[in-house]
């Protein structure tokens, strides 16, 4: 009786650490990059800068919304424009930073505001590589 309570127990411990062994990996990625606006930019007043109000950019700025998109066209993410910074005269670029996309998609479409969206493989997606430029 000793014996079989014995292999039970052995049993049961192996089962609970197999159960919770692999599995770690989360199901979602943060997809990390750029976003540059190369035309019609002014200072925000804060530091930053943004499309030009009276410009045809005037919709470009810290806060404007990020769509990620998958392979079928389903939203599958939004975020938005994070910080901005003039790398250059009329050169404004912007992080990016959407929580939560799902992995196991082949490719994801992005898109800043309604500008169009910039296709990225899933591997440039979870490895930051998002490089995109408006202007």
């Amino acid at each position: 009786m000793t014996g079989a309570l014995a292999g039970a127990a052995v049993v049961g411990l192996v089962w609970a650490v197999t159960a919770n062994a692999g599995g770690d990996e989360p199901a979602t990625f943060t997809l990390n990059g750029s976003f540059t606006l190369t035309d019609e930019v002014q200072r925000d007043g804060d530091g930053g800068c943004a499309g030009r109000y009276d410009s045809g950019y005037d919709d470009i700025q810290e806060g404007t919304d990020v769509t990620v998109y998958n392979a079928a066209g389903d939203v599958v993410a939004k975020g938005e424009l994070g910080a901005s910074e003039e790398i250059a005269t009329g050169t404004c670029a912007f992080d990016v930073s959407v929580a939560d996309v799902p992995k196991g998609e082949t490719f994801y479409a992005v898109e800043v505001s309604h500008r169009g969206t910039v296709e990225l493989s899933a591997e440039e997606a979870e490895n930051g590589e998002l490089a995109a430029t408006l202007g």
